[in-house]
């Protein structure tokens, strides 16, 4: 591969193809840094100089999921030790405190409740929604779509456009892990796969609804894998545009089943971590936002990842549990301030955003 020639295409408007975009993920040694000059010269030219945030807040709901997927340390079964389900009291509580600290956005975090209805989905969104008039919900996975439209016998359009009309302001682009079957079988089998996930996501744009995309690596799958999630993300942004950003999210190992029982290795590594991003900016060339997942990465990754094709903050969260059932040491909150001064060091400027990335 003659890296330099194919860095300058890319940046001339080439698309990367998937063997480009693995063996781009496989390079090691002093030539990594010719793609993150690359990466932080195409996410200048696409997204700009400034590092957005969005002030929000996480809300889980329940840990108890159908899936018990081998790579999460959150997910409980029904009657497990820990095991909760928040009701509507306890929703409206936190909700009241996200408004408190005036959040522009509402995140809703939780498993798939074996026994959650598309009703269950409807009153939660409507408990959220009139506690927190304005404030946009960014809620719920594919998963959760296909699970709803399961135990209630209809479609998974009208799902969502039942989740719409109660308040829904945007798709989570969660439980995609890495959209390869194989890979899926081994490290998410109760999930849905990967056609079913598209269909849905495809389904969600053409509503109007925008979503997220994920990719969590660094468990089982390989440079290949990633690359081929990376292509059937940019085939559905090519066909709907409906994609507001890329999350990539870095396997937290320690406290994970498919670790602790010498399936999966013990996550990406550094190295890893900043070439994920970086490529995905350079063959994503359709996705104007890459966000940091600053409570999976820690800070000093983080700020290497905005200096490697990112331009997004994510939020202030102010929890994070799922990350820290995993074994992430920082998941809680990112004060503003701290952000400020990281973007200060990169020679940018932070700017607070909307949950679609209109600045505040």
């Amino acid at each position: 591969m003659d890296l330099r020639r194919l860095l300058n295409d890319t940046c001339e408007g080439y698309r990367l193809t998937e063997k480009d975009a693995a063996s781009l993920l496989n390079v090691r040694g002093h030539e990594v840094f010719s793609i993150l000059a690359a990466a932080d010269d195409m996410r200048e030219k696409k997204a700009g100089t400034i590092i957005t945030y969005v002030r929000n807040q996480n809300i889980h709901i329940t840990n108890i999921c159908k899936n018990l997927c081998g790579f999460c340390g959150f997910g409980k079964a029904p009657g497990d030790m820990g095991a909760y389900c928040n009701d509507r009291v306890a929703i409206e509580k936190k909700v009241a405190l996200a408004v408190g600290r005036d959040v522009t956005e509402i995140c809703l975090l939780s498993g798939v409740h074996p026994d959650f209805t598309m009703e269950s989905y409807e009153e939660i969104l409507t408990w959220v929604t009139r506690a927190a008039p304005g404030v946009h919900v960014h809620a719920l996975s594919p998963d959760e779509v296909a699970h709803a439209s399961t135990r209630s016998g209809i479609s998974t359009v009208e799902v969502l456009e039942r989740m719409k009309k109660a308040g829904l302001g945007s798709l989570q682009g969660t439980a995609a892990e890495i959209l390869v079957d194989d890979v899926r079988s081994v490290i998410c089998p109760n999930k849905l796969k990967t056609q079913l996930w598209t269909q849905i996501i495809r389904e969600a744009h053409r509503m109007k609804i925008p979503t997220t995309a994920t990719i969590m690596y660094g468990s089982y799958e390989n440079a290949m894998d990633r690359a081929r999630h990376l292509s059937i993300l940019r085939k559905i942004q090519d066909e709907t545009g409906g994609f507001t950003e890329l999350v990539p999210l870095t396997y937290i190992h320690t406290g994970t089943p498919l670790f602790q029982q010498g399936i999966a290795r013990a996550g990406a590594t550094g190295m890893e971590d900043i070439l994920l991003v970086a490529v995905s900016r350079l063959f994503l060339d359709n996705v104007k936002n890459i966000q940091v997942s600053w409570g999976k990465l820690g800070l000093k990754m983080s700020e290497l990842a905005l200096a490697s094709g990112a331009n997004d903050f994510a939020g202030t969260m102010f929890a994070d549990d799922v990350s820290k059932e995993a074994g992430a040491d920082s998941a809680e909150y990112l004060d503003p301030v701290i952000m400020e001064r990281i973007a200060k060091d990169l020679g940018r400027t932070l700017r607070q955003r909307t949950t679609l990335y209109e600045l505040l």
